[in-house]
């Protein structure tokens, strides 16, 4: 709530520092409501957008920890291989890389679970209907 009064005193008055978005951002990014993360990461596309290769590496580290705890994983990686490219020795990057990496395959393994339940479901009733239609055609 601090750093929430901070920005908007600072947004009433004219344009925000750069320290107080990044501040009120990381705060957003850490929420556990959805709709403050994206709020969160508006802000430090903004920030990444208007800084210099040398700013860049926060906003890119906490938009990829931002996107991975909304689940986006594939943007999280795109952000976390952006700071790697910049930075191929970042310990915490390499780190997050991973995890995001093991969230990809997770899911993607659950996605196929989903997939192939669907699909055997699908198998199912058609085989259900099969063999209705060939008792009825029979009792004919």
């Amino acid at each position: 709530q601090r750093f929430e009064k901070k920005y908007n005193a600072e947004l009433v008055k004219g344009p925000v520092s750069k320290e107080t978005k990044f501040e009120y951002a990381w705060c957003l990014i850490r929420s556990k409501y959805a709709n403050d993360i994206k709020k969160g990461i508006a802000l430090l596309e903004e920030l990444l957008h208007k800084s210099t290769k040398d700013d860049q590496r926060d906003f890119l580290f906490y938009l990829a920890v931002a996107n991975y705890r909304l689940k986006e994983y594939e943007r999280a990686l795109k952000y976390i291989r952006m700071l790697l490219r910049n930075e191929p020795g970042n310990k915490q990057a390499i780190e997050l890389e991973k995890l995001i990496n093991q969230a990809l395959k997770k899911d993607g393994l659950v996605g196929m679970a989903i997939v192939g339940g669907i699909g055997l479901g699908v198998a199912g009733i058609a085989g259900l209907i099969g063999m209705a239609v060939a008792k009825s055609a029979k009792s004919q």
